[in-house]
């Protein structure tokens, strides 16, 4: 069953508290007059969007960070209480992390998964999350706990992806069996993961999947701004947050953005989006640009979802069919059998390459 958690600063508990009962009544009282936001959203889906857009706009807005991310924390809510799921800490000497591990589980697959949260945060949600995640996808998974900004700008988060993917490659995982994955800023990490690891010498993964991911840091899309209406991010947002990432550095938009980067010789992606969500815009051009230069690429939209819309699991039906296609895509990309959706995904095909062969 779904639960409710309060924790930390008593004032940022308090006002989160009636941020959500105020959300509440308001998307209540527009309904009972006929009026939903969009009308295949449950009202459950509305107060959820609605509530965390306004929990992001007022954290973005407290002068200090570490102070963001304590008031966002301070109230979130989950959708499977306690997951059937072991989590521990990376051990010494390993890169910090988590390792969450489905109980009784027989898969020979190992998920390296970045988390989301514009690389600024790192809540208690998205533990919760990846935790989820683990449970319905039956896999292990290893979420490393990388370097924020706006305290480490650009390249400490890719520097932490890349020595996470070494680690877990010299323990004797083998390419073939490993997935990289990761949502939001956690996607646009996986996707520049993959770019760079053939300068890096190092194989690629059997697949790497990306959930409403980031691929480009500047302006790209109508949706980036014309979306803020339903989304629970906002376009100026992602500039804020491209802003940190590059902060006290040279680095251009282009050359942190993996719409900007080659995928001629990486691994299958599949990609899921929303298609309410202000990022859609720029994940469909991505996608049509890796399927320009050949890459094996998919991209799934779920018309009527926002981003990372997948946080509602089983209790959402689009949710639940995204990460059923997850687990196809896993199985597809390590028994080249072919990657299919679930008879009854509801889904907007974008994009469609599926290459069979090995990639190199």
């Amino acid at each position: 069953m779904p639960k409710t958690i309060l924790q930390g600063r008593p004032s940022h508990q308090l006002r989160s508290l009636a941020t959500l009962l105020g959300t509440t009544a308001a998307v209540l009282a527009r309904r009972c007059v006929g009026r939903p936001m969009v009308p295949q959203w449950s009202a459950a889906f509305e107060i959820g969007t609605l509530f965390f857009r306004r929990q992001f706009i007022h954290a973005l807005a407290l002068p200090d960070i570490a102070d963001s991310r304590a008031y966002f924390d301070s109230l979130y809510t989950v959708v499977v209480a306690n997951p059937d799921v072991d989590q521990r800490p990376s051990a010494a000497g390993e890169p910090r992390g988590d390792w969450f591990i489905p109980r009784g589980h027989s898969s020979t697959l190992t998920l390296l998964y970045f988390h989301g949260g514009g690389y600024a945060f790192y809540g208690a949600v998205s533990r919760h999350f990846i935790a989820m995640l683990a449970q319905m996808l039956q896999v292990p998974i290893f979420a490393p706990d990388y370097r924020l900004t706006p305290e480490h700008p650009h390249p400490a988060q890719i520097d932490d992806g890349l020595a996470a993917y070494r680690h877990l490659l010299g323990t004797g995982i083998e390419p073939e069996r490993l997935i990289v994955g990761g949502d939001s800023a956690g996607g646009h990490l996986a996707l520049m993961l993959l770019a760079k690891l053939p300068a890096a010498g190092l194989p690629q993964p059997a697949l790497a999947i990306a959930l409403s991911p980031w691929t480009d840091i500047g302006r790209r899309g109508a949706s980036q701004f014309g979306n803020d209406r339903y989304d629970m991010v906002q376009g100026c947002q992602t500039l804020q947050y491209g802003a940190w990432l590059k902060a006290g550095t040279n680095f251009t938009d282009a050359e942190l953005s993996p719409i900007h980067q080659s995928y001629r010789a990486t691994a299958p992606l599949y990609l899921q989006a929303g298609g309410k969500e202000i990022l859609v815009d720029m994940i469909r051009d991505f996608a049509k640009g890796l399927q320009q230069q050949g890459g094996p690429v998919r991209l799934d939209v779920w018309p009527h979802m926002t981003h990372e819309f997948h946080a509602y699991g089983h209790t959402l039906p689009q949710s639940q069919q995204a990460i059923d296609s997850l687990r196809a895509a896993m199985a597809w990309a390590t028994s080249a059998d072919g990657m299919a959706l679930p008879a009854n995904a509801q889904t907007e095909i974008d994009t469609l390459v599926l290459h069979s062969q090995q990639q190199p």
